[in-house]
């Protein structure tokens, strides 16, 4: 594996644990379906700190939960254990394109979130996952607020401005 100069990635998953004493890995697949994540080739890991390195899948299982993945150049627990927390990133360009109303989240990541009545209720910082929805993260002046990230409480986005609309009172 090496690193190599930044380019326009996207996260994609995540490493969740080593598993078994082989160098395989737990990830966790944010695409759709999770096994989608299997088909793109070159892999970029950034590990907590920031550092990235480059990667290739050499042989992938699906369990119905997580991807049992091993990579080329992981051959043991002790490496594998070493990659725990790095977020999986592919190529922007590898991914699909998207139809009318869809969106990355990572692009929506920085925009300004307002109400209906337009307060600014501040920017969305991250999205988490739920078992109903994913959640938007959002930070601002009278402090943080969780907002479910489908309708009816997310009304519109517009990248060109760096905006979301929701609907959501300042006061919750």
């Amino acid at each position: 594996m090496a690193a190599l100069p930044a380019e326009r990635h996207i996260v994609v998953g995540r490493i969740a644990a080593a598993h078994g004493i082989r160098g395989w890995l737990r990830v966790v697949s944010y695409t759709e379906p999770p096994e989608a994540l299997l088909g793109y080739r070159g892999w970029r890991l950034r590990h907590a700190d920031g550092a990235e390195v480059d990667c290739q899948p050499r042989d992938a299982e699906w369990d119905g939960r997580f991807l049992r993945v091993a990579l080329q150049g992981v051959d043991d627990r002790n490496a594998a254990e070493g990659l725990r927390g790095c977020e999986v990133l592919v190529q922007r360009a590898e991914l699909p394109s998207l139809g009318a109303r869809e969106h990355y989240q990572e692009d929506l990541l920085g925009c300004e979130v307002r109400n209906q009545a337009d307060v600014l209720l501040g920017t969305l910082q991250q999205f988490v996952d739920t078992p109903a929805t994913a959640v938007m993260v959002v930070r601002g002046e009278r402090g943080e607020y969780w907002i479910p990230a489908a309708p009816p409480h997310l009304r519109r986005v517009e990248l060109e401005q760096r905006r979301v609309l929701v609907d959501w009172p300042e006061d919750f």
